[in-house]
């Protein structure tokens, strides 16, 4: 930027980045029929997460209007309950439930993330423009519709994230939510290509939510509604930009006050490859287990272990988990582990729960069973060390594993087999697997919080994938809504 005149307010063209982004949301034709179908499973599972999340008075005390008695009669609703809310709070709700038990989708590259966490935003927008009517000019979105909008938000988050690790400038990948959500919330609300880029902008200049609150001493709950905070956030610069808003067009490059030099250490952000569906074709689900991804695989070896230990948790004398890099860094935690959050994020907790008691639910994060003393003892017996082989596949774009190995041994010199497992039941490697065991999720989540009539409704509704995508957005909440 040498021979750039700081002093000049000539208006440069957009950054090329923001353009990209822009364009690919307002225009791009998404042709495969894989992305479709793994976006329909992706709804599936996301509306299992939220539901779940009703069951945990530290998330339902946080949902419905922004103050009591802000409603909006005809507006976006949400699902499992019965609010009727501005496009934007809705957003949040939704973002919120999804996300609060960590049981979402998950995408791991330089940066990691949940881009179904995106989905607050698209279905806020679509149930409140199919809700219009006639005083829409635009015809109300499908659920086909919908499934494009979620493959779109899911590639701008992957792919921004494929090479652009903010976690190692301390900014959270939420980020990455609000710049997704609000690019495709613009589309979905009918913005021109230029209000898409304003918007977008925007969202850059924002600038990035700290890790803080996932980390260690601070792991708080605001890790499970950031991302419905950030993909809200990306309705309302949605709403801005078509109210006629101006944009920033060197938001990201512009010398000492853009984003790149701000925030980003005066690096170059990047979109490796051209956008398309690479990343709802190959996105990891969590089927399993509620536990941050990187442990899944932990969590399962901890499982295929428990047989051989739980009889014997008196005679441990040390637990060896090996790791990906990524892993270590964000998952290794030691000493008192203050709220569920704290736990979720702790790959010793997490193995230790299925060694002890051969399970591992979003329950066992709660203070009656982190109560349990042979928790924190089995705890105190682990190491937890980098595997270099599980960090190379992981950054692999060809394998994108997510390994973890475990083994147990004992005083008397015995030990258990070593438990290797390299990709968990979500990723593209084991689908067929994984399918099955998605689908049995949703209908458990289903059946558990509506009447067994609006269960089978529903789960009878997403068998047919020809007849779901051509159902109104507003048709499909019908189904989703408690009545009250």
């Amino acid at each position: 930027m040498s021979g750039q005149d700081h002093k000049s307010a000539q208006r440069p063209d957009p950054d090329p980045l923001l353009v990209d982004i822009a364009t690919y949301a307002h225009t791009a034709v998404i042709d495969s029929a894989i992305a479709y179908e793994t976006a329909r499973y992706c709804l599936m599972d996301s509306l299992a997460c939220a539901l779940q999340a009703l069951s945990f008075p530290a998330c339902t005390r946080l949902l419905g209007p922004v103050v009591p008695g802000a409603t909006l009669s005809g507006g976006a609703r949400v699902p499992g309950l019965g609010h009727e809310l501005d496009p934007v709070q809705a957003a949040f709700n939704i973002g919120a439930m999804v996300r609060w038990l960590d049981f979402n989708d998950t995408w791991l590259a330089a940066e990691w993330g949940h881009p179904s966490d995106n989905l607050g935003a698209i279905l806020a927008v679509a149930d409140y423009r199919a809700r219009r009517g006639a005083a829409d000019s635009m015809p109300a979105p499908s659920v086909r519709d919908l499934l494009t909008a979620m493959i779109k938000a899911h590639e701008i988050q992957g792919v921004l994230a494929l090479e652009n690790s903010f976690n190692r400038v301390g900014l959270d990948h939420v980020l990455l939510v609000r710049v997704a959500s609000t690019a495709v919330a613009t589309m979905m609300l009918g913005g021109t290509l230029e209000q898409v880029i304003n918007a977008v902008s925007n969202a850059w200049l924002d600038g990035g939510a700290l890790r803080a609150y996932r980390h260690a001493p601070n792991t708080g709950s605001r890790k499970s509604w950031a991302a419905g905070d950030a993909t809200a956030r990306g309705v309302r610069h949605a709403l801005i930009a078509l109210s006629g808003e101006m944009g920033y067009p060197s938001a990201l490059s512009a010398p000492t006050w853009g984003f790149q030099d701000v925030l980003f250490r005066g690096q170059r952000l990047v979109a490796p490859q051209t956008f398309g569906s690479y990343v709802m074709e190959n996105v990891l689900f969590k089927i399993s287990y509620p536990a941050e991804f990187h442990a899944q695989t932990a969590v399962e070896c901890a499982l295929k272990l428990h047989g051989q230990v739980r009889g014997r948790l008196d005679e441990i004398e040390r637990v060896v988990i090996e790791t990906q890099e990524p892993g270590l860094r964000i998952i290794d935690k030691t000493g008192p582990l203050a709220n569920p959050a704290d736990r979720d994020h702790c790959i010793q907790y997490m193995t230790a729960v299925p060694l002890i008691f051969g399970r591992l639910t979003a329950a066992d994060y709660e203070d009656r069973v982190a109560a349990d003393p042979r928790i924190d003892a089995l705890r105190a017996t682990m190491s937890v060390r980098e595997n270099a082989g599980f960090t190379r596949a992981y950054y692999q774009r060809d394998q994108r594993y997510i390994a973890n190995a475990v083994q147990v041994f004992f005083r008397d010199g015995t030990a258990t087999e070593r438990v290797q497992i390299d990709y968990p039941v979500g990723h593209r490697r084991r689908r067929a697997e994984g399918m099955p065991l998605l689908v049995e999720k949703f209908r458990q989540s289903m059946r558990a919080h509506f009447p067994s009539s609006q269960a089978q409704r529903i789960e009878e509704g997403f068998a047919d994938p020809v007849a779901l995508e051509g159902r109104r957005v507003d048709e499909l909440m019908d189904m989703l809504v408690k009545a009250s």
